[in-house]
């Protein structure tokens, strides 16, 4: 097995194949990216990868309710929804891809992560310990989790999150305050992730009113996100004050590598930056488009989607870069990266 120290940068090895040696950036996917038996064909092929999932079996022990690869293996995709399920498991099929990566050869010149993905970033970016990542989500998913269940209990129905699809950001912050100011409550522009797309979070209420009225404003469609929470939105504080006491016992250094901020869009300075930035995270909007723009003036040879799901490099595709972004989230699709040209 392949062995990393707390604290260093997760990602190394040897190889040949056509990434390696280049500017590559890697992003990693946010809650909605999992699904069942995510990460475990990697596992199966990769010491590096599997030796991720055992040290993350290791420092989660039986928080999950069981060991992790029976979670990921044999849960539903209805139960790996749960917000403190995911974020963990979700973390860890993350980050084998990015060790299985490493393995031959590619490693990132930077790095950023959606939402959640930022976690498996920060570890990647040598900022906090691959065993404190786990923790760290673990403990993020349990607070998010009670959070919405306070909320769920406290409504008529379930919060969450949806997309927007066909509007501005622009427009659709203008429709939220102006709604807000006729008496609408709990209803929040929570990622902004491409020009034509963004992400609400809301309770119960106000996501059914808020459908009805970005439809009639434009919106093509208002899909339903496969979230259990009004996440990045004011109505995660005392999840966010929950979180930041855990915050506190954890060591963050600084990045190793360019690493990016959800809430500011920018490049993260220093591990005090980072610390003081993750509550944050969870009450604030993910300014991807931000990210994405200053990820461009990296100019790298491409950006790889580390982990499960597809739908980074979709947001990718919105910005018009014609810098590809490819899927390694599976072994075959990391295989596939072989044949790319040179």
């Amino acid at each position: 097995m392949v062995a990393v120290q707390p604290g260093e940068n997760v990602l190394g090895g040897e190889g040949k194949i056509a990434l390696a040696g280049k500017k590559v950036i890697f992003l990693f996917p946010g809650q909605g990216a999992q699904y069942p038996g995510m990460g475990l064909d990697l596992a199966e092929g990769s010491a590096a990868a599997r030796d991720v999932f055992d040290r993350a079996g290791e420092a989660l022990g039986s928080s999950l309710g069981r060991d992790l690869i029976s979670l990921i293996r044999d849960s539903d995709a209805e139960t790996l929804k749960r917000t403190d399920l995911s974020q963990p498991a979700l973390s860890a099929a993350s980050l084998a891809a990015a060790a299985c990566l490493g393995e031959r050869g590619v490693v990132p010149a930077a790095c950023a992560g959606f939402s959640l993905g930022e976690y498996p970033a920060l570890a990647c970016a040598g900022v906090i310990s691959l065993e404190n990542c786990f923790r760290l989500t673990a403990a993020r998913g349990r607070v998010m989790r009670a959070a919405a269940d306070r909320l769920a209990a406290a409504g008529t129905g379930a919060p969450g999150m949806a997309a927007v699809l066909g509007l501005a950001p622009e427009r659709v912050e203008s429709l939220i305050a102006q709604w807000k100011a006729g008496g609408l409550k709990d209803l929040y522009a929570a990622n902004i992730n491409s020009p034509r797309q963004v992400v609400v979070s809301g309770t119960a209420a106000a996501l059914a009113e808020a459908e009805k009225r970005f439809k009639e404003a434009g919106a093509r469609r208002m899909p339903r996100l496969q979230v259990t929470g009004p996440f990045h939105s004011p109505l995660m504080a005392e999840a966010a004050d929950e979180f930041a006491a855990v915050l506190e016992t954890v060591e963050f250094k600084d990045p190793a590598i360019p690493l990016f901020s959800n809430v500011t869009g920018k490049q993260l300075r220093s591990g005090a930056e980072a610390k003081a930035l993750a509550p944050r995270q969870m009450v604030e909007p993910v300014r991807w488009t931000d990210e994405e723009s200053a990820l461009a003036e990296l100019k790298p040879a491409a950006l790889v989607e580390t982990g499960p799901g597809g739908v980074l490099r979709g947001l990718w595709k919105d910005t018009g870069s014609d810098i590809p972004c490819y899927a390694a989230g599976t072994a075959a699709e990391i295989d596939a990266l072989t044949y790319l040209p040179g």
